[in-house]
Order: C-alpha cells, then sequence, then structure tokens
C-alpha cells in the first residue's frame, strides 16, 4: 500500500487529519503463505485467527471465507464469531474466565471451548449430565515448561494431579468428547516452538489419547520493516521457520497414523501486523531546552508500540519544511511518555503527514476513549475507499453514561 502527499490530501478532506488505512489484500496474502509454510510439511492444518488481536469484521470475514477457524476469548469476541457467519464449530473459545449461560448455549451448538480449570471441567460435565442425548465437544488447556523463563497462569500442569482429575472426569462422561489438547505460549522466539511442539505430543503420546485437533497456539512474529527487525537483538522468523520448528515434530510423530490430529495455529500480529499503518498530521513544532519536539494529531495508543521506533514516513504536504536533527514526534495526550517516534533526522513542516506502519497488531483493540475518542478506518486496496470503522464521535464514548 503505497500512499502520497495526493492521496493523503484527498483522505483528509473527507475524513479528518488522522486515520488508519487497512491493507486486506496483504492481509490475504499473509494468510495464504502461512498456511502455505505449515501445510507443506503437515498437510492437515489450519488457522484460528485471534480475534484479540485485531477484531476489525473485515479481517474475521477474510478468515472465515479462506476455511479458517476463530480464535476467541469472551463473549463479545465469540458474539462477533457467530455474526461474521462462522460455523460455530469453527470457533475456538479460549480463556480463563467464561459465562455460564454463554458456555452452555455454545457447548449446546456444537462449539469446542478449550477448558483451563477445574472448576469449569466440572461445569461443563454438569452440561453434559443434564443434556445426557446430547455430545459435546471440549478441549484441553495444558501448561508446560519450554524453558522461556514464563510462569504461565493458564491451562492444566500437564504434570500436576488436577489434568488427571480431569481427564478422568472426561472419561468417566461418556457423552464427553476431548476433541482437542491446546497449549500457547506468548513468547514469540523461534527456539521456544519447537520445545512446544514437542511437549504437546509427547503429552498425547504418554496419555495415549489422540484427539481430533492439537492446537498449538499463536505467539507468533509477523513481517517487519528492516528498521523495526534491527530493533531486535535476536532474529525475527520467516513463517518457514515457524513451520519447520513445530510441524517437523508434528510429521513425525503423526503422519504415518491413519487418521492423524489436524494441527492448530493461532496467529494474530503474524497475520495483520503489517497490514495496517497509522497516518496522522503535524501539528505543532517547538524547541524546549534545545531539543525539537513534534506533536501529531495521533498518539502512542494509536499505534500500540513502546520501545521501539516503529517504521515511519513523513510525507510533504505543501508547507515549507526546514531540517531537523534529533526531533522527538509526541502524541496529543498529556501523558509525558507519549512517544511515537524518537530521533528523527530530515525535513519537516507542521502540516505534513507522519505515516507509521506495522501497526495492525493490537493498535486497534487496545485503544481507549482516553481524550479523544478513535480515528476511522479505511481501506484503500481496491477502486473505492471503503470506509471500515467510521469515526468515532461524542456519542459513541459517552451514550452508555447517564448525563
Amino acid at each position: 500500500m503505497n500512499i502520497n502527499a495526493e492521496i493523503v490530501s484527498s483522505l483528509r478532506e473527507k475524513y479528518g487529519e488522522a486515520f488508519y488505512l487497512l491493507d486486506s489484500e496483504q492481509f490475504k496474502q499473509n494468510y495464504v503463505e502461512l498456511r502455505k509454510a505449515f501445510t507443506d510439511i503437515y498437510p492437515k492444518f489450519n488457522i484460528a485467527y485471534s480475534f484479540k488481536t485485531n477484531y476489525i469484521p473485515d479481517l474475521c470475514h477474510i478468515v472465515k471465507d479462506m476455511g479458517g477457524y476463530a480464535e476467541v476469548v469472551s463473549e463479545m469476541e465469540l458474539e462477533l464469531a457467530y455474526r461474521v457467519g462462522f460455523p460455530v464449530e469453527n470457533i475456538v473459545w479460549n480463556g480463563p474466565i467464561k459465562t455460564e449461560e454463554a458456555e452452555e448455549k455454545f457447548l449446546l451448538n456444537g462449539g469446542v471451548p478449550h477448558i483451563d480449570g477445574i472448576e469449569e471441567a466440572a461445569f461443563v460435565v454438569s452440561v453434559a449430565k443434564k443434556h445426557s442425548d446430547k455430545t459435546f465437544n471440549v478441549g484441553l488447556r495444558c501448561n508446560f515448561d519450554v524453558n522461556d523463563g514464563v510462569l504461565s497462569r493458564f491451562g492444566f500442569d500437564i504434570d500436576g494431579n488436577d489434568v488427571k482429575k480431569v481427564l478422568s472426569m472426561f472419561n468417566e462422561q461418556p457423552n464427553i468428547h476431548l476433541k482437542t489438547i491446546h497449549c500457547h505460549f506468548a513468547k514469540r522466539n523461534i527456539e521456544y516452538w519447537p520445545a512446544r511442539a514437542k511437549g504437546i505430543c509427547d503429552f498425547v503420546k504418554r496419555t495415549g489419547i489422540i484427539t481430533d485437533r492439537i492446537d498449538i497456539g499463536g505467539g507468533l512474529f509477523g513481517k517487519m520493516a528492516p528498521s523495526l527487525k534491527e530493533q531486535f537483538h535476536y532474529d525475527i522468523p520467516s513463517y518457514d521457520e515457524y513451520a519447520k520448528a513445530a510441524a517437523t515434530e508434528f510429521k513425525k510423530s503423526f503422519s504415518e497414523l491413519d487418521n492423524h490430529p489436524e494441527l492448530v495455529i493461532e496467529p494474530g500480529s503474524a497475520l495483520v501486523g503489517d497490514c495496517m499503518k497509522f497516518v496522522g498530521t503535524v501539528k505543532t513544532i517547538k524547541c524546549v531546552r534545545g531539543k525539537y519536539i513534534a506533536t501529531v494529531l495521533g498518539s502512542q495508543k494509536n499505534i500500540s508500540m513502546t520501545g521501539v521506533n516503529p517504521p515511519a514516513e513523513v510525507i510533504a504536504m505543501g508547507g515549507k519544511q526546514a531540517e531537523y536533527h534529533d526531533l522527538d514526534f509526541v502524541g496529543f495526550t498529556c501523558i509525558e511518555g507519549d512517544n511515537l517516534y524518537r530521533g528523527y533526522n530530515g525535513p519537516l513542516s507542521v502540516g505534513d503527514a507522519l505515516v507509521i506502519s506495522n501497526c495492525g497488531s493490537y493498535s486497534i483493540v487496545m485503544k481507549p476513549p482516553f481524550i479523544l475518542p478513535n480515528f476511522p478506518i479505511l481501506d484503500i486496496c481496491g477502486e473505492k475507499v471503503k470506509v471500515i470503522k467510521c469515526q468515532e464521535t461524542f456519542d459513541d464514548v459517552f451514550h452508555t453514561y447517564n448525563l
């Protein structure tokens, strides 16, 4: 998605001085490439897209239309999956807290909740006993050490007593079908992926339970501009490298079985990270004790990146530019740490556009209604601009309050 001063000027006239640009075609391309990387090694594979990373409905529709699954962690996201039209059996419901009423309805409709604790397991058994004429599909979230230095709080310790109890509970209830064994680890470094795959495969072999699916979660880096990659102290893996690190273990463990399990992953950032740009407008430039600072209509909360300089480009919009050295771009909020980009060197003028890339991951879903409502989202991939999300208004933020 290449943009220039003419495009920015036209979009500003219609949609204001700050907006997101969504590249839905890039999202489709990423999906196809990631799927191919895994299916080339282990053909029985599917993607469950992480709604929490970026739940723009257009993206969820793409996943559904391409045969993927929805990975949700709340009733809100579950409702979105329903409205987008995902078959309930293609919805994976994770998370430690699920409202009992919603979970029972989900189970009755054929959904697959991933059980996170013994209390939830007991509730599922009670539902199964109440509806003995139905079969219920469930998943089991597993917790084990992948040597990433994190003691995860999610799922069942595969070496603990609770996992034995829950497996026994499910085994004793004839209308519960353990459909999925699941794990997820947050760190995205490639060195933890072989341990993740081997750990879950070893657990399956140890218990002798060959489920329909084995879901090894998300936690993958996506595509990045070189300027962003070089700020990490380790290499950023490709899709092929992730696939080799994980799918190879599945091929070794299960490919000779007549009915081997489906391998599922739950990517979010890996698919959507490079599919959005944020375009803000430089509103002021000032010098404070020898330091030049440019304030932008936009905020760190619009890009959801901290500790790094995002890929950024200045588009001259007609004003007389001056040359700056070590200038910081900051946001419109009243937070001292609202920095979008530090140490810019180059020409700049009030009115110029600051275009920040790689901000598709968590930027939309974690932007609070803080100081200003959020900006519109536009897709300019086609012949016409498609408004994905309108500019939020005062009424959008305050309609749930009693004024």
